[in-house]
């Protein structure tokens, strides 16, 4: 089993989980995160810190279809070990639903 971050992290991208992943498994988006499922050691400590609620359990039938999408991008966007700034409108898109039209493939910055 593994965590994913789903369409919850688009366009909110608050970081609050990476500093407390201990094997640095997550990776940068323009506009959201992603986790390295294959890094992933599920431990579970990034799930509770997110405050958009992006992170769930691979078991969990939300997260089948973002597995592939989040090992995609783990490997060409570039690793984050450090919380950044969130976008300054995450709280506005925080809870809102069908973001997916939202998501830009582009890296983001570490």
């Amino acid at each position: 089993m593994t965590y994913v971050v789903t369409e919850s992290c688009i366009k909110c991208k608050y970081m609050d989980c990476v500093e407390v992943c201990p094997v640095d498994c997550f990776y940068v988006g323009e506009n959201m995160l992603v986790i390295h499922p294959d890094e992933c050691i599920d431990c579970g400590v990034c799930e509770p810190e997110c405050p958009a609620e992006a992170i769930l359990p691979d078991s969990d039938e939300k997260a089948t279809a973002w597995v592939e999408m989040n090992r995609n991008y783990a490997q060409s966007w570039p690793n984050i070990t450090r919380k950044g700034e969130a976008p300054p409108d995450a709280d506005e898109w925080k809870g809102k639903p069908d973001k997916m039209a939202l998501f830009d493939p582009a890296p983001g910055k570490p």
